[in-house]
């Protein structure tokens, strides 16, 4: 049975061989949506309601033919959930040019193109979800200041492209989650174990850093819980712009001093 013929909303989810948006496009199906579950990696996911498609968001040709793909099976799309992304934990100073524009590249661009390549099936009352992070609308930190700065650069993008699309009628929202207990954590661990190896500069903040950042880890959720949230949101009529989920109090805090004793304050912890 192909998905037009079956009397269901149809979602795009991208990122979706792991974490977040594996359990996205699990949660989803199993509330009667179905799922077109997009990743470079073809999604290890099956069932009637779950088509997987593989494509690259930094890869324009490859994310044009996973639009025929959909076109031909769907003629709507209900929805896109992005959750496609990297980590990155490097410093701004010694990290080399093909990681900073991979950041941007993947994080920033990744969700541009796929919304630029399937806004043709999108029409009034469909709604977009886009994945930031908490981090995104904080004073960078030290060492995660890339990954920072590309989802601030999303959250931009994202209430640019709210202003715009609500003309037309179509929602959208952002989803601001803390640590998960997804791969991305691994790839965290891993990134920073190599900062401590490999930095030059800063050795000794570094492993400081990485006593603080194994702490701040430690509060994480299950990626099942962004799931359920994530669907909530598609499903509301009327989705709030920004929702936040696992936010770190210590951060908060940090956040709502002055620039200029957070700076003193991570100088003194870091030294």
């Amino acid at each position: 049975m192909t998905p037009s013929s079956e009397n269901k909303k149809w979602v795009l989810v991208t990122g979706a061989s792991g974490g977040m948006g594996r359990a996205t496009a699990e949660e989803l199906a199993r509330l009667g949506y179905g799922v077109f579950a997009l990743d470079r990696r073809t999604p290890d996911l099956s069932g009637e309601s779950i088509v997987p498609l593989t494509a690259d968001v930094t890869d324009g040709e490859s994310l044009e033919r996973a639009f025929a793909l959909v076109k031909e099976q769907c003629p709507r799309l209900f929805a896109i959930c992005h959750f496609a992304g990297i980590y990155v934990l490097n410093a701004m100073s010694e990290m080399d040019e093909a990681e900073f524009t991979r950041a941007f590249d993947v994080n920033l661009f990744g969700v541009f193109r796929v919304n630029r390549t399937f806004l043709p099936l999108l029409s009034r009352g469909s709604r977009i979800l886009i994945t930031t992070s908490e981090l995104a609308p904080l004073y960078p930190l030290p060492f995660t200041g890339l990954y920072a700065v590309t989802k601030s650069a999303l959250d931009k993008y994202a209430c640019s492209l709210r202003t715009e699309l609500k003309l037309l009628g179509i929602d959208v929202s952002v989803l601001r989650p803390g640590a998960v207990n997804t791969g991305m954590l691994d790839v965290s661990t891993t990134a920073l174990d190599r900062f401590c190896r490999e930095t030059k500069l800063f050795s000794v903040h570094s492993k400081r850093f990485k006593a603080i950042v194994n702490a701040v880890e430690a509060r994480n959720v299950p990626p099942e819980k962004i799931a359920r949230r994530a669907s909530k949101l598609i499903s509301r009529k009327h989705p709030p712009y920004v929702t936040a989920i696992n936010r770190n109090p210590l951060l908060l805090l940090l956040n709502a001093l002055p620039p200029r004793l957070q700076t003193a304050i991570l100088q003194a912890v870091l030294k």
